[in-house]
């Protein structure tokens, strides 16, 4: 605990990603709970969406917690399950149904807009979903403060992402002694502007935010967003880069960055490290000479990957293939490359022929027909990876050095053709690449150097200026990251680095390797949550001490 800080006595922290595993805010919530649960012993409460199926395997109810105010739950028309969240510290969560809040939608929106200005008029798609979810976790708050909670107990509401902010501002509204807290982790309008190819950098402050969010048809998203960060006790982000797109798309500078730390516990260590490495790139290896009709030689192969959401531009996608293209003709590289695009797309079934070249086990002199694709998709032919690589013919020809495979699912270990977690995957890499054009923080490359695999990342993201300013320098592939600056404008550059780099890397000797790989693990000790959650502590005393100031008015 932070020496002179006031802390909470509970914290309530919503997130549509409580036991739903979507993207990086549930690495962010899930690994972070262990500190806080140690800190606060059951009194961090996470609320999440009720989606049945989806939250199994994360949340495990347990009908004995919390069994009083359960059945008030039921006097106050709402529908939760109470249980714990199957991560390290297994911390309480709440799941909660929202969907009897669409029939009072408008009734909820009209109150949104005489209360703070938000607005719900134009609204489609996620917005409704959200807004019901967030409007049932604040119910769930309220009720929970009402049954055990009184003024004497200092309480904060943490919600993350636009998402959470229709229940922020009813608790402001309605619980002002409970002090709120919102956390972006991207603006929902810087991320339409660079996903809708526009330079968002050169030109931020020029950019309003509010006229861009009539452009980009995000109204509703963009004034939710921009209202709640207006009206929370404390607002906050998760980098630097992203505080200042706050500042000039939502008119409101962020009160704390707090950076996204992790817990590396679920890294193997000694020598189930070595297992494990060993049997992913077993696996890969089965994968790819089945796929390509071909024996690749283990000793002689860079097996590297980029992955993450399927945000073709936004985390560079297109310019990872476009390196792994030129890296085909260049003559440094002095050995194989098999690069995977592990995004998940529109999936549709994994791939029978490729399902029984693996069940024989055979060796294959043949290619599959389209050997650069694990699953087939639903749109084959208006995909933006499979149309890049059918644009520059990379057809993983057998003369070629670098072989691409997209792998587009998401790794739960059930795939159907890996059948490996993306832990047990990324393990036996040798290098990832992510080089953002947009990443407000980047958990993927902090991940794979947690797993000892140097990385390439760029100075666009969050946590690639953050390994910038440990290193001491831009970071290079020695230094277990490389850091590429990367502009609006500067993306064949991009994929020329990330080129050099591999066919670099390529030429390392065992020594420079282990170099390489040692620090890029003792960069990742460096961004555990036991070094990042002082930040938290910082806003969670500036939250409760403006709360206090609004009450004593």
């Amino acid at each position: 605990m932070g020496t002179g800080l006031e802390m909470p006595d509970y914290i309530f922290e919503s997130s549509w990603e409580v036991c739903n595993k979507v993207g990086g805010i549930y690495t962010v919530l899930s690994t972070r709970a262990k500190t806080l649960q140690e800190a606060l012993h059951d009194r961090i409460i996470f609320i999440g969406p009720d989606l049945d199926e989806a939250n199994d395997l994360f949340f495990k109810e347990d009908k004995t917690l919390y069994k009083d105010w359960k059945a008030q739950t039921v006097e106050d028309g709402l529908a939760v399950r109470v249980g714990r969240w199957k991560v390290p510290g297994e911390p309480v969560a709440v799941l909660v149904d929202f969907n009897q809040y669409y029939a009072e939608k408008n009734e909820i929106y009209t109150w949104l807009w005489e209360h703070y200005q938000v607005d719900s008029l134009h609204a489609y798609g996620d917005y409704d979903e959200a807004s019901m979810f967030s409007y049932a976790a604040a119910k769930v708050v309220e009720s929970f403060y009402g049954f055990y909670l009184d003024k004497s107990k200092k309480v904060i509401y943490h919600g993350n992402e636009w998402m959470t902010g229709l229940g922020l501002l009813y608790i402001n509204n309605k619980l002002p002694q409970v002090a709120t807290l919102f956390t972006t982790h991207a603006t929902s309008i810087g991320r339409s502007i660079a996903g809708n190819n526009k330079p968002l950098y050169d030109y931020l402050f020029a950019y309003n935010g509010d006229q861009m969010s009539w452009e980009l048809n995000m109204q509703s998203k963009h004034s939710i967003e921009k209202q709640t960060a207006k009206y929370v006790d404390c607002f906050t982000t998760v980098s630097e880069i992203t505080a200042n797109e706050c500042k000039e798309l939502l008119d409101k500078p962020v009160d704390f960055v707090l950076p996204n730390g992790f817990e590396n516990d679920f890294v193997p260590k000694g020598a189930q490290f070595t297992r494990k490495r060993n049997a992913a790139r077993k696996r890969i290896f089965q994968v790819a000479n089945a796929l390509l009709g071909e024996e690749l030689d283990e000793k002689n192969t860079l097996v590297v990957s980029t992955s993450g959401r399927y945000e073709f531009r936004n985390k560079g996608v297109d310019v990872y293939i476009e390196a792994m293209n030129r890296l085909l003709r260049d003559n440094r590289l002095s050995k194989n490359v098999l690069a995977f695009i592990e995004v998940p797309g529109w999936v549709g079934e994994p791939r029978q022929d490729l399902i029984d070249r693996l069940k024989a086990g055979g060796k294959y002199d043949t290619p599959l027909h389209a050997p650069m694709i694990t699953h087939w998709l639903h749109n084959m032919s208006r995909d933006n990876v499979l149309d890049m690589l059918k644009y520059l013919d990379m057809q993983n020809r057998k003369e070629d050095k670098v072989k691409i495979i997209f792998l587009p699912c998401y790794l739960n270990g059930n795939d159907g053709v890996f059948n490996m977690t993306y832990y047990d995957l990324v393990v036996g890499n040798d290098l990832c690449i992510y080089p953002s054009y947009y990443e407000p923080w980047g958990y993927t490359p902090l991940e794979s150097i947690a797993f000892k695999v140097p990385c390439v990342t760029s100075d666009l993201a969050g946590f690639g200026l953050w390994a910038n300013s440990e290193i001491g320098h831009t970071g290079e592939i020695t230094d277990g990251v490389k850091v590429i600056h990367r502009t609006d404008y500067n993306y064949s550059e991009v994929a020329d680095k990330i080129k050099d780099t591999v066919a670099e890397y390529s030429n390392f000797t065992a020594a420079q390797v282990k170099m390489s790989r040692d620090n890029a693990d003792k960069l990742s000790h460096k961004a555990l949550w036991s070094n990042f959650i002082k930040y938290y502590y910082k806003a969670y005393d500036f939250a409760l001490r403006r709360a206090e100031e609004r009450v004593t008015k």
